[in-house]
């Protein structure tokens, strides 16, 4: 299994303490993490994408390109860039830059985003963001694999001969559907063979699982390969801590979990697991020791058999203690897992294995000067 440390940037006090760092603080401890991932052997660092609440991520792409200038190895992707708000020329544009950047390391997650009240803010419709997100989803994808597209559509102005500068690096770049409720997003992934991204957040294992099962049914109905079916799965934004008993990590934890639950009045992105016993036995929180939370994780794979599997630190307790259960992470449960779930994503027999990450330089080295 292949392992994400996602960041949604989040920027809320501890509801226990009530301490909270600056807007440049928090986006400092964002880069920070990325670099330390790297060091600790994940697989990918993904940045969120938000524009309502309390959150400091509504510009990934600017994130993004400082973590790609400090980092050599790590993958970078979206979780999710809300592409049924944005002008899919300028998203080709701008991750595409990435992409060069980092030497070929980028794969975007897309989404209409669980938010409702960030669609008026960009003056559109909800109840067309399904409508929006498939139009901007194909004329995205034509870009990155043609360099001079004609198109019309419903949502923009028409393009004839146009060309996004630059190009991706190496080919057009993996696109990712993320899915948190509907089927909509499972369909359009299987009708073009892409990967699915499963939140696991906000609703049973169960409903994750069957929309899982319908992607795998549709992916294979519209005739592509099921080796290729990728699935990445969630685990709650903040939902990891780790302790030396499941007792004292929800003595630890348990209050902030609830304290964050019962501020959080987002439509459309509520948890129902109210309290932490809940979120911990049939939610998609992994709190307690790490080999509970090994164990949780292959019971995810049991029910999703997903490839990729994302954690997030609780933001809110100190950067000290974060770093803390990301060691933890990554020297005891990241092993225990890889030692059970084997994959070929990023690997031989990936069908993207040809957009290899840039191997050479040092991170922290600027990327133009590896080449002279």
């Amino acid at each position: 299994m292949k392992f994400q440390l996602l960041d949604i940037i989040a920027h809320q006090p501890n509801p226990v303490t009530g301490r909270q760092v600056s807007a440049a603080e928090r986006l400092a401890q964002t880069l920070f993490l990325a670099r330390r991932a790297e060091e600790r052997g994940f697989d990918a660092f993904a940045v969120g994408e938000r524009h309502a609440g309390p959150f400091l991520s509504s510009s990934p792409v600017a994130i993004l390109g400082a973590i790609a200038a400090s980092t050599s190895r790590i993958r970078l992707q979206t979780g999710v860039t809300v592409l049924s708000l944005l002008d899919a020329f300028r998203v080709a544009e701008d991750y595409a830059t990435i992409d060069q950047l980092s030497r070929g390391r980028l794969e975007i997650t897309i989404g209409k985003g669980n938010e409702l009240a960030h669609f008026p803010l960009f003056g559109l419709q909800a109840a067309e963001q399904y409508e929006l997100l498939t139009e901007k989803y194909e004329l995205l994808r034509e870009l990155w694999s043609r360099e001079e597209v004609d198109w019309s559509g419903r949502y923009r102005p028409s393009l004839l001969g146009a060309t996004s500068q630059p190009r991706p690096y190496a080919g057009p770049i993996r696109i990712w559907h993320g899915s948190a409720t509907s089927r909509t997003a499972v369909e359009l992934a299987a009708r073009w063979g892409d990967p699915l991204f499963s939140a696991n957040a906000i609703q049973p294992l169960e409903a994750y699982q069957e929309l899982i099962a319908h992607y795998f049914e549709e992916y294979e109905l519209h005739g592509h390969d099921p080796a290729g079916a990728y699935v990445g799965a969630g685990s709650g934004a903040g939902g990891l801590f780790l302790a030396d008993s499941a007792r004292e990590a929800k003595r630890q934890f348990g209050p902030v979990y609830e304290g964050l639950v019962t501020a959080r009045n987002v439509p459309g992105n509520n948890t129902p697991f109210r309290s932490i016993d809940h979120a911990i036995a049939e939610g998609p929180a992994l709190v307690g020791t790490a080999e509970q939370v090994a164990e949780k994780i292959l019971r995810f794979h049991d029910a999703f058999s997903h490839d990729l599997q994302s954690i997030s630190l609780p933001s809110t307790v100190p950067l000290e203690q974060q770093l803390d259960i990301l060691e933890g992470f990554a020297t005891e449960v990241i092993p225990a897992v890889r030692a059970k779930v084997t994959t070929t994503l990023w690997e031989e027999g990936d069908p993207y294995a040809g957009r290899p990450a840039f191997a050479g330089g040092k991170a922290g080295v600027p990327l133009l000067l590896s080449g002279v």
